[in-house]
């Protein structure tokens, strides 16, 4: 039997500073938990929340993919290989930073807040950082999303009607982003999460729901 935990939004660690909040999933900073610092390549699941005009300045990172995910709101993005834009709902960004990245991030509008996902990954890519981003699909199904330079996928889950079956040979992470949605009979709201270790055919159920869901190739932590 696969061995599951489920973590709740209530427990994420939370970071607030002005007009910015951070709830992490994984041990970050002052949070530290040896017990939660990863699963498999992933190292960070952080939903963040700005204020209408705010935003992070310039700051820089090595040796990780970031991949973003805008759940409310429009995410304006500069960074360091000359990229520059938005970033709005069903955009999925990845940005690996390998031997060296800056970015800043900001909320587009200064009349609506911002909320999003952005997640980190130890990445393969230790040489000039790479830009990508893939349009998914809206709509029920399970859909692929941007690739990452990791030995993981990320896929997008919207069940509907029938339950959706998700394929994990390695094990999984499912992260709600729209609840509530029911996993092989685990009730999960939104910002809950479920860590699957070992090999599982996932059942998940719900109606105008979506889960990000992680199938890291090696799961531990």
């Amino acid at each position: 039997m696969p061995d599951r935990v489920v973590r709740r939004s209530a427990d994420r660690y939370r970071t607030v500073a002005e007009g910015t909040e951070t709830l992490h999933s994984f041990s970050y900073g002052r949070h530290y938990d040896p017990d939660n610092v990863a699963f498999g390549p992933v190292v960070a699941i952080n939903e963040e929340r700005l204020a209408p005009g705010v935003g992070y300045d310039d700051h820089r990172h090595e040796d990780a993919d970031i991949v973003t995910w805008v759940l409310d709101g429009v995410l304006a993005h500069e960074d360091s290989t000359g990229q520059r834009g938005e970033v709005a709902p069903g955009l999925a960004q990845r940005l690996s930073a390998g031997s060296g990245v800056t970015h800043a991030e900001r909320n587009a509008s200064a009349t609506e807040p911002l909320r999003f996902v952005q997640m980190m990954l130890r990445s393969r890519n230790w040489d000039a950082p790479e830009y990508a981003q893939v349009t998914v699909p809206d709509g029920p199904g399970l859909h692929e999303t941007v690739p990452v330079h990791a030995d993981a996928r990320l896929l997008v889950a919207r069940p509907a009607g029938e339950p959706l079956e998700v394929a994990a040979p390695a094990g999984a992470l499912v992260h709600v982003t729209r609840g509530p949605v029911t996993v092989d009979g685990i009730t999960l709201a939104g910002g809950d999460e479920l860590r699957v270790h070992g090999p599982v055919t996932l059942r998940l159920a719900g109606e105008n729901v979506e889960t990000l869901v992680w199938l890291p190739d090696h799961p531990r932590g």
